[in-house]
């Protein structure tokens, strides 16, 4: 049953990842968020096609899996995701220079990070800091999407803010549990985790394409009726 909970799971994220993702470049011209979730949704297929040829720990498979988690957990679903949202907070609008800089850092934050997926966070001093590295750029990231959804709240789209709350609740939750704090009536192969973890950040991407699309519609509103938008706020 749990196996069968995993691959629904984890197909949801590879769903969503893509159709989602496709969905910012192609109605908002977003890479950075379109990307990412692309990245998110690759992640997810590499991770599905890992599992169903056997979870082996030698395969090249299982080495991309962890260069992908690292690059959306250090620099993906953190600095990416606070800048492609900027473009309805801030109404910035970051040049291609920046898209592709950003997606080399992750890069190479990726492959710096990769390694130390392997390591005991009890005996190995530089894996426990990198877990900690983790935890701390996610809830930074979180306290970006409190700001995000107070300017959902404000603008009138409330029920986007309320999914974008408790998404965002669910990720940050899964962020610490993940390193720190394994379930005890987990298998070895921490499949509830892993169906929880795959199912929330594939939500993600659906609340996230919403409360962006809420965001932006609204301030096209506010561009063409300034008097109007500033009254529905009122």
């Amino acid at each position: 049953m749990m196996e069968a909970l995993f691959l629904l799971a984890d197909l949801w994220m590879i769903f969503a990842g893509y159709f989602y993702g496709w969905r910012f470049i192609r109605r908002y011209g977003n890479y950075l968020l379109g990307l990412e979730w692309m990245v998110v949704a690759t992640s997810g297929s590499n991770f599905l096609l890992w599992s169903l040829l056997g979870a082996k720990g030698d395969s090249a498979l299982y080495d991309l899996a962890y260069f992908f988690d690292a690059f959306s957990r250090s620099v993906g679903i953190t600095l990416i995701l606070v800048l492609g949202l900027m473009k309805v907070t801030h109404r910035y609008k970051p040049s291609r220079r920046v898209d592709i800089a950003v997606f080399g850092v992750a890069i190479v934050a990726a492959l710096f990070l990769r390694p130390f997926h392997d390591a005991d966070l009890h005996t190995d001093r530089g894996a426990f800091w990198v877990a900690a590295f983790y935890v701390v750029v996610n809830v930074c990231t979180a306290v970006f999407l409190c700001y995000f959804v107070k300017r959902l709240w404000g603008a009138g789209a409330r029920w986007p803010a309320v999914w974008t709350g408790l998404v965002t609740a669910a990720a940050t939750t899964i962020a610490i549990t993940y390193d720190f704090f394994p379930l005890p009536f987990d298998d070895a192969n921490r499949t509830i985790f892993y169906t929880a973890a795959l199912a929330t950040w594939g939500t993600q991407a659906c609340v996230y394409f919403r409360a962006y699309r809420a965001l932006h519609d609204h301030n096209a509103a506010s561009v063409a009726n300034p008097a109007r938008a500033t009254g529905a706020l009122a």
